[in-house]
């Protein structure tokens, strides 16, 4: 029996695309970049959902991984004179070999504990940042020209090309996450998550897998990082809280959008930018409606958007009454004459 084609699903992501394509057409440039920051927020977030969602593992510490992406991209560009998207694989290599140092020790503790050791990765990278990085004037600053980060299509201009840029390689990494997670490798790392022990006793080499999706998870980090220099024109190690603030946003987009969820991050990535957006002007408020958002979340949506949108759907599915199906009403019709010829025949 062929399988059913999911058509909903199908004219959503049709839909999704052709919006998705006509946003930078239909939109000033201002507007252009917050879409552009929401995407490489989402693929960070992306990359902490599959360490901290799919595999367990809680970190604190992405912003680190996202600065060492930003800052080598910055380099290479202002001092090298490479092509930023040249630039990307570097960066996604190096922050996932940080990934891997950091993956290691993080065998030796779990919770709580884990968290607080990737904390202190977030809040101790800008001191290093500074003593190997020198910007204009001896601060741990750097900006490309706006030609080193110009649209290399003609006919798009740099708000649109850098939206595309970051909306291709979003795309790109959100087909191989899916692609993971289905995999053999992505049933271990949920094996890991759930039974640990249990998972070591079928054969699942549990040290490997931590590992792996540690420096998955920072190569992800490293990306966005490297995505967020082409956006906004700037690595920036002068502020200390900067990367821990960073890594506390990517947690909240994953919690708000949906942990364990391939689109949960991208939801609570446009959320979190837009909230951010909003009260910019106001240091403090910000921060305190991402605050009440997150505690909002946590005791109504425990599962985040996408888990509520699930809830929903599934109630909706309940309360319509389901038609008996042919194959049903065959077997009672064939039943009827055989109980009438077993009462005639007694």
């Amino acid at each position: 029996m062929a399988a059913k084609i999911p058509w909903l699903r199908v004219a959503v992501g049709v839909v999704a695309a052709a919006v998705a394509i006509g946003l930078p057409f239909n939109n000033e440039a201002e507007t252009v970049q917050v879409f552009s920051q929401v995407l490489y927020l989402a693929i960070a977030a992306m990359g902490l959902n599959l360490l901290t969602g799919f595999n367990g593992q809680v970190s604190i510490g992405h912003g680190a991984f996202f600065g060492v992406g930003a800052f080598t991209s910055a380099i290479l560009v202002v001092d090298h004179g490479w092509y930023l998207e040249a630039t990307i694989p570097v960066a996604a290599l190096l922050a996932a070999a940080l990934g891997v140092l950091v993956g290691f020790p993080a065998l030796r503790v779990k919770g709580l504990y884990l968290a607080l050791v990737t904390l202190g990765l977030a809040v101790l990278f800008p001191s290093v940042v500074k003593k190997f990085v020198e910007g204009p004037g001896g601060v741990p600053l750097l900006q490309p020209k706006r030609s080193q980060v110009a649209s290399l299509i003609p006919s798009l201009a740099d708000d649109q090309y850098q939206y595309f840029v970051c909306l291709g390689v979003m795309v790109l990494l959100f087909v191989l996450a899916a692609s993971l997670i289905r995999s053999r490798a992505g049933r271990a790392m949920i094996a890991v998550r759930d039974q640990e022990v249990a998972a070591s006793t079928v054969g699942i080499n549990v040290a490997q897998v931590k590992v792996a999706s540690f420096a998955i998870s920072a190569a992800y980090a490293g990306i966005a990082g490297s995505l967020s220099v082409l956006v906004n024109r700037v690595a920036d190690g002068s502020n200390p809280l900067i990367y821990f603030q960073y890594s506390i946003e990517f947690l909240i987009a994953v919690v708000i959008g949906g942990a364990a969820t391939l689109t949960g991050p991208f939801l609570g990535s446009a959320l979190l930018v837009g909230i951010r957006k909003r009260f910019e002007g106001t240091e403090a408020m910000a921060p305190a409606l991402l605050g009440v958002a997150l505690i909002a979340a946590v005791f109504l949506m425990p599962d985040g958007l996408v888990g509520l949108y699930r809830r929903l759907a599934a109630r909706v599915r309940s309360s319509v009454p389901s038609e008996p199906s042919d194959t049903a009403a065959t077997t009672v019709e064939a039943a009827v004459p055989i109980n009438l010829n077993k009462g005639a025949n007694q």
